[in-house]
């Protein structure tokens, strides 16, 4: 998978493929009016999305292939959603999407990160633990469909464990830098 695709800033343009991926990946997805709040309206979010580099060899596969929606409040870097597409899981499409916002968290000042899973989402909850983060507590009867508790996971102080800074480029408002996968 390495080098195959790119992390970039989401555009307005690209909500009804993420809106997709959205529906896609959970059972209770965001509207295209609360995507499209946290993607134009919203001063503390911050919307990437990792794009394939080549395109598919069947036209009806996205370019997009994960994207991930996170806010930077003050000092805290908030994780809101981490979608990836289920043929390109466990490929580091999530974890260089993680790496890449609490970097951009990092370039910002925040000094510690947080989110909430559901508790039976182990691949995500193995993710985040990876990087670095802890469960701090629990949220009983937080998700609908199906009702489950949500993890309270945190990362205090913020850094990034690993130099994932090697193999892929991730474009950034011009800029040009790498991130390795997991």
């Amino acid at each position: 998978m390495l080098g195959e695709f790119e992390i970039i800033p989401a555009m307005p343009e690209m909500l009804s493929d993420i809106l997709a991926l959205e529906e896609a990946c959970f059972s209770s997805p965001w509207t295209r009016k609360m995507l499209e709040g946290e993607l134009t309206g919203n001063q503390f979010a911050h919307f990437l999305v990792a794009m394939r580099r080549e395109p598919s060899k069947t036209k009806t596969e996205p370019a997009i292939i994960g994207y991930h929606c996170f806010w930077i409040v003050f000092e805290e870097l908030r994780l809101m959603n981490l979608a990836v597409r289920e043929s390109m899981r466990r490929n580091g499409v999530g974890g260089a999407l993680v790496t890449e916002a609490l970097r951009l968290g990092l370039e910002q000042a925040a000094t510690r990160a947080v989110l909430e899973v559901r508790s039976s989402n182990n691949p995500a909850r193995s993710l985040y633990t990876h990087l670095g983060f802890v469960q701090v507590s629990s949220r009983p009867r937080y998700y609908t469909n199906p009702i489950e508790d949500a993890v309270l996971l945190e990362m205090n102080p913020l850094v990034i464990l690993n130099d994932r800074q090697q193999d892929r480029n991730v474009v950034r408002g011009g800029e040009s830098a790498s991130t390795d996968s997991l």
